[in-house]
């Protein structure tokens, strides 16, 4: 990382510059690499090879016989080499880099290595802070590499909470991360990207893949498999799942606006049991409370005031008042919603109208 007075990120090269030291492939991406005597190293590197090359094993790789030093029992997921250095990996990279760097130019920061500059946490510090506005009490920067780990934890904390990884455990952690593993930062980074609707299209469906290596009894085995990094998607980051909403949307507004008052006509029939009204479907529905009221009146039972915030203050409440919402609507027999509670908050019409659509769908003729 490096800072400079300019207005804009430049576009990085399309090669991913290396460092000067030739590093072994685990140096670069976990700090468990660790250096042996030559015999040893040799030992290891011919179990590594049998065990990468015997029968019903994955195809050959060209990883360094340091990997493959592991002890009795232990486990390590190795990425590689080949397919970090795909091209379409190496496009989803540099699409990263230069997200953050346009995101951070005022701050003068410039990113050339997403390994190299993610993982102390000091960026990401900075990305968090500009993209949700608020400020987080961390030391600007660490030095030793306890201080590093304690800053990344409390600002991986904060990005999950953002994230809304209460409960679901997310594909990267302070050690991951700390450790340069680029397949955990890239899993970060998409999902910020997704999150805050980054003005940047990812490649769809990029992979990597990855190998597991253990060592039992003294016998090295290894599999492999594809890891995931991005799915397909809309403009928004959203998953690409067309339906008739985007045809309303794009090709026939009059129609439109014909569903639109029939939903709010729905609504209204229900909603006027507690003397409420709604009139823009945009706008009304934003911070949750007429939708978990709604949910009360169609499920036929009270939700009890203090399990949302009935005058949410800030965009917070407003999110756990429509992930409130979405739990009812579980609770009720209807499927998950697919919009994030954060697209209702933030007035995505198509997310308004298929939630809407799917209660008016359920409770059409419910009295």
């Amino acid at each position: 990382m490096s800072t400079l007075n300019r207005p804009k990120s430049p576009h990085t090269p399309t090669t991913i510059k290396k460092g000067e030291k030739e590093d072994s492939f685990w140096d670069k991406f976990s700090t468990l690499g660790r250096k042996r005597g030559t015999r040893e190293v040799k030992k290891v590197q011919e179990e590594g090879k049998y065990a990468i090359d015997s029968p019903g094993s994955p195809n050959q790789f060209d990883i360094p016989p340091e990997d493959y030093a592991l002890r009795e029992h232990e486990q390590r997921a190795v990425i590689d080499p080949q397919s970090i250095n795909d091209p379409e990996v190496l496009k989803l990279q540099r699409i990263l880099i230069d997200w953050i760097n346009d995101e951070l130019a005022e701050q003068r920061i410039i990113v050339q290595q997403l390994e190299e500059d993610m993982y102390d946490g000091q960026v990401l510090h900075k990305l968090w802070e500009k993209l949700t506005g608020k400020k987080l009490d961390v030391p600007e920067v660490t030095q030793s590499e306890q201080g590093q780990h304690e800053k990344l934890n409390i600002v991986l904390k904060a990005v999950n909470h953002t994230l809304g990884f209460h409960q679901k455990i997310p594909k990267w952690s302070v050690a991951s991360v700390h450790s340069k593993n680029i397949v955990a930062i890239l899993h970060l980074l998409v999902a910020l990207v997704r999150h805050f609707r980054a003005p940047v299209r990812l490649p769809e469906n990029v992979f990597v893949t990855v190998v597991i290596a253990e060592k039992n009894a003294g016998v090295l085995n290894a599999q492999k498999f594809q890891e995931q990094i991005t799915s397909e998607y809309d403009d928004l980051g959203m998953r690409c799942e067309k339906d008739a909403f985007d045809t309303l949307i794009d090709c026939a507004p009059d129609k439109l606006a014909v569903v639109k008052k029939s939903l709010i006509t729905f609504v209204n029939k229900h909603l006027a049991k507690l003397n409420f009204e709604i009139n823009d479907l945009n706008t009304d529905f934003r911070d949750g409370v007429y939708l978990c009221l709604l949910m009360g009146l169609l499920g036929g039972f009270f939700v009890p005031l203090h399990e949302f915030h009935l005058t949410p203050q800030d965009v917070d409440q407003m999110v756990n008042n429509v992930a409130f919402a979405f739990d009812l609507m579980q609770d009720v027999g209807l499927p998950k919603p697919k919009a994030r509670p954060e697209d209702i908050v933030n007035m995505d019409l198509k997310s308004t109208l298929r939630v809407l659509y799917s209660l008016f769908t359920m409770f059409r003729d419910y009295a």
